[in-house]
């Protein structure tokens, strides 16, 4: 690694200033938070730190398991640093002088796996200091919070803050369960011994504390047995191992509920074990109901990849609709943010995790690399260039998935961008009919709301609509970083019910970084609809570029 920047203005905190170098050029600790230390005392830090910027690592594995070489989003970047948060939780003092910290020390990109439920924009540190930073040219991206999969569960709601869900990869911890019929049923597990016998095992459930927890496990003989429980409750999933094992029971099926469906995680169990979805959690109970006898065990087939399930929205991402400002979709993206392989500062290294705040690095490295690319490009522009080359998710609604899954060999090259300064983002909180004093208070400076901008009429990369029987018309404008002389033709596929009208329908582009303004017409074409919402996008297609932004309207 080179030695920082010139402009770096950090400071390493550790007792021993050696324990920074051209890789962690910044470590700093906040006064509730720090206990006198910027060390990593919980392993999140560490583990997000290196999603995002971390060299290559080769034989990085988690007890054996997803072996290979393990590397950041962008691998030659510098990392700093900045501890705000603790067994007492993340003080929004501390968060708030992090990020002025980050600022004036010189980031380019600030990455924050935290994730708080403000309604309001005014309410939140993130925002505040988020918005200070974008105007110094700071792209901010965030966690959308792991309380889905209910509607409005996103957070990080303001537009001015990258706000980034989580989806699966194709790389699954195999554990597959074998029922006494044959039946095969295939899960997930970070521990998988060797030495495991395939033979059949009694299977049994408590039917009156399906949750495994340790009184319930007493009142019943579990020794020798496999024992089916619900991934839920009060007790975290290595904790119910914990459990089983303790009253001598051989092994442990998870079971998804309901609500939290196919996305299973793939934990280092202190048992054999193998978390399941709740559709296979269904076939193992029916096929247990239907005999005197159940019997069950673990075939354990180590790291697989190309799994046909690959790239679904976890089932804990939250969605939208954005809570305090529909006009804006949120989230905006969804990136890798299940069973993440990253660097943990204890035991094995390495560590296996699931979480937003996984999600969220992965965004913040690839906007790093944009910006190496595009070092004059403001925090909105890659913003718009990583949100309209995504990849398009036909499974999932548009509340989940924001512009789609992150695809980042296209981010760089784009074609067009939506830029957006924070001038614009001052009207836009005048438009939500902010007063004076809410604005202040995002922006950290007395604002005169005498032009607004309306939400849905930001230059936002995405269309948020609420659509009445009248039509609405939106402008957008776009900016030409693709080849200096290229047109760009408009495809759209409409949302259900609604007519949409583009004009014009071609952008003749002559020169780089020329801008065109083109006008949205939404109109509904009848009043009597049960659907709270549909969706579509429109795109912009020229000889090499594509430039795709999701439509969502809901029904008023």
């Amino acid at each position: 690694m080179p030695p920082p920047p010139a402009r770096w203005k950090g400071k390493c905190e550790f007792y021993s200033r050696s324990s920074c170098n051209n890789k962690l050029i910044g470590a700093r600790y906040f006064h509730e938070s720090g206990n006198g230390t910027p060390l990593d005392e919980n392993g999140h830090g560490t583990h997000t730190s290196r999603i995002a910027a971390g060299n290559f690592v080769n034989g990085a594995n988690v007890l054996g398991m997803a072996n290979g070489t393990a590397s950041g989003m962008a691998p030659l970047a510098h990392v700093a640093m900045y501890k705000v948060c603790s067994s007492i939780g993340c003080p929004e003092t501390d968060v708030l002088a992090a990020i002025d910290a980050a600022i004036k020390d010189g980031v380019d990109v600030l990455s924050i796996s935290i994730s708080a439920k403000f309604n309001q924009f005014w309410s939140g540190v993130i925002a505040e200091g988020g918005f200070t930073a974008m105007q110094k040219g700071i792209l901010v991206s965030c966690s959308a919070g792991n309380t889905g999969p209910l509607p409005g569960t996103v957070n990080n709601l303001d537009p001015w803050l990258f706000t980034v869900g989580a989806s699966t990869t194709d790389r699954k911890l195999r554990a597959t369960v074998r029922l006494g019929d044959g039946k095969e049923i295939y899960g997930e597990s970070g521990f998988q011994p060797k030495d495991f016998s395939e033979t059949m095992l009694p299977l049994i459930r408590n039917v009156s504390d399906a949750f495994c927890s340790a009184e319930s496990l007493e009142n019943i003989d579990v020794k020798g047995k496999i024992v089916l429980c619900v991934s839920d409750g009060n007790t975290s999933r290595i904790g119910k191992g914990h459990y089983v094992k303790n009253a001598g029971g051989a092994g442990m099926i998870l079971v998804n509920d309901e609500l939290h469906g196919f996305t299973v995680s793939a934990e280092p169990h202190v048992v054999p074990a193998a978390h399941v979805s709740y559709t296979d959690g269904l076939k193992i109970i029916s096929y247990m109901n239907s005999t005197s006898n159940p019997l069950a065990t673990f075939l354990f087939r180590g790291t697989i990849f190309e799994d046909d399930f690959a790239r679904e929205v976890a089932s804990f991402s939250g969605r939208g609709p954005n809570r305090a400002s529909p006009g804006i979709l949120k989230p905006d993206i969804v990136a890798p943010g299940v069973n993440i392989l990253a660097a943990w500062p204890s035991k094995s290294t390495f560590n296996i995790a699931s979480g937003t705040s996984m999600s969220c690095p992965h965004v913040s490295g690839i906007a790093t690399l944009v910006k190496s690319t595009h070092p004059d490009w403001s925090p909105a522009a890659i913003k718009s260039a990583i949100m309209t080359t995504a990849d398009l998710d036909e499974k999932s609604d548009l509340f989940a998935t924001g512009a789609g899954h992150v695809n980042p060999s296209r981010a760089s090259d784009p074609g067009l961008i939506y830029d957006i300064k924070h001038e614009d983002y001052v009207q836009y909180l005048c438009g939500l009919k902010y007063p004076n004093k809410a604005a202040y208070m995002s922006i950290l400076r007395k604002v005169n709301c005498l032009s607004k901008i309306i939400e849905a009429e930001l230059n936002y990369p995405s269309f948020s609509i609420g659509l009445g029987l009248e039509a609405q018309t939106y402008t957008r404008t776009v900016t030409n970083v693709g080849e200096a002389v290229s047109s760009y033709v408009v495809e759209i596929l409409p949302p259900q019910g609604v007519d949409v009208i583009v004009d014009p329908p071609l952008l003749n582009f002559s020169e780089l970084n020329q801008k065109k303004t083109y006008k949205v017409t939404f109109s509904r074409r009848s009043s009597s609809s049960t659907t709270k919402f549909v969706q579509g996008y429109l795109r912009w297609t020229s000889s090499k570029h594509f430039v795709r932004s999701p439509i969502v309207v809901t029904f008023k």
